[in-house]
C-alpha cells in the first residue's frame, strides 16, 4: 500500500463512516481495540471551507487514531479546493478520503456522493478527484459503491487510479440499492484484478468468518466495516484474535466507550449513549429492563454502575 503510515501489514480492518454512529469516541474504542484506520464521519466541503465550527468538531480525532483520514463529500470544484488546502494545515489530519457512495436523498439532491458516479457526472466527478489529489499534500483515498443504478465500478476505479488516489474502498451495492439485498463480492473481485493500487472491501462484513471469506474470495488488501461495528465495536478485537472475544473483553469495551463518550460530550455523553446501550443489549436477556433503566439515567457514575451490573 502506497501509504507507509499503516504501520501493519495486511489484510487491513478499517472502520467505515457511519453519520451518527462513528464519532470521535466510537472510533477512539474500536481503534483500542484492533481498528488499523479510522476515517471521521462524512464531511461536506462547503462547510469545511467557510470554516463551520460544527463540521471543524466533526473533524477532531482521539490521540489513538493513527493514522487518521478525514472524508470529505464534494459537488464543486472550487469549494474543494479551499477545503483540501485547509486540510493541508492541520498536522494531525493523515489523509483525505472521497466519498462517491452516500445514497441519502439529501446527498443525492445536492449533487454530493454516490450520485457522482452517474455517467452524466462522469467529468464532474473526474474534474473534482483531479483538483482534490493535485491540492493535497496528504494522501488520498476513494470510498464508492458499484454505481449509481448501472454497474460501472472497474470503469471508474480505473479512473480513480489515472488519477492519482493512492487506495480504494468498496461498497458492493449500487447508490439505488441502498442497504437492499446482498452485497456484490463478485464486481469487487473485478475491481480487485483491474487495478494495482490497493482495494478495500466493504458491506455485510458482521464477523470475522465472513471478513476471512471475503479477503480470500476477493483478494481484496483489507475490509472495511461500518454497520456490522453497530452493537459490536469489539467485531476489530475479533478480527485480531481470529475467532470470538470473551464476555469480560466484551464488558471492558463497553465501558471504555462510555467513557469516551463522557470524556467528549461531557455528562450529555450519557445521553448520547443511549442508543449504543440498546444495540448492545440485542438479543441478551433482561434488554427490554436495561434499556427502561438507562433511558432513565443522565448521571456518568450511575450509567457506569448500570453498565457494570448488567454486563
Amino acid at each position: 500500500m502506497n501509504i507507509s503510515i499503516l504501520k501493519s501489514n495486511p489484510p487491513y480492518f478499517f472502520l467505515a463512516p457511519l453519520a451518527g454512529y462513528t464519532d470521535l469516541p466510537f472510533r477512539s474504542v474500536v481503534k483500542k481495540f484492533g481498528c488499523d484506520m479510522t476515517f471521521s464521519e462524512m464531511t461536506n466541503v462547503n462547510a469545511i471551507a467557510y470554516n463551520n465550527e460544527k463540521t471543524k468538531r466533526m473533524m477532531e480525532k482521539s490521540p489513538l487514531e493513527t493514522p487518521y483520514f478525514v472524508q470529505i463529500a464534494a459537488n464543486n470544484v472550487e469549494n474543494a479546493i479551499k477545503a483540501v488546502e485547509k486540510i493541508n494545515e492541520i498536522d494531525w489530519i493523515d489523509g483525505i478520503d472521497i466519498n462517491l457512495g452516500c445514497p441519502v436523498n439529501k446527498a443525492r439532491r445536492s449533487g454530493f456522493g454516490g450520485v457522482l458516479l452517474k455517467e452524466e457526472n462522469k467529468e464532474k466527478l473526474k474534474e473534482i478527484v483531479n483538483a482534490i489529489v493535485k491540492t493535497s499534500k496528504k494522501p488520498v483515498s476513494a470510498k464508492m459503491r458499484l454505481g449509481f443504478d448501472e454497474i460501472v465500478a472497474v470503469d471508474r476505479a480505473k479512473m480513480l487510479e489515472d488519477l492519482g488516489i493512492d487506495f480504494l474502498t468498496v461498497h458492493g451495492r449500487t447508490v439505488k440499492q441502498m442497504y437492499k439485498g446482498s452485497a456484490n463480492y463478485d464486481e469487487i473481485k473485478k475491481v480487485v484484478k483491474a487495478v494495482n493500487i490497493p482495494v478495500i472491501t466493504n458491506g455485510d462484513i458482521t464477523d470475522y468468518e465472513k471478513a476471512k471469506f471475503v479477503l480470500e474470495y476477493t483478494g481484496a488488501a483489507g475490509v472495511s466495516i461500518g454497520r456490522g461495528a453497530i452493537g459490536k465495536p469489539w467485531i476489530f478485537l475479533e478480527m485480531k484474535q481470529q475467532g470470538n472475544i470473551t464476555p469480560q473483553q466484551k464488558k471492558e469495551v463497553i465501558l471504555e466507550h462510555l467513557n469516551q463518550m463522557i470524556n467528549f460530550y461531557g455528562d450529555y455523553g450519557v445521553i448520547l449513549f443511549r442508543k449504543h446501550a440498546h444495540a448492545y443489549s440485542k438479543g441478551l436477556k433482561n434488554a427490554s429492563e436495561f434499556r427502561s433503566k438507562i433511558n432513565e439515567v443522565k448521571e456518568p457514575q450511575k450509567a457506569l454502575e448500570l453498565l457494570e451490573e448488567y454486563f
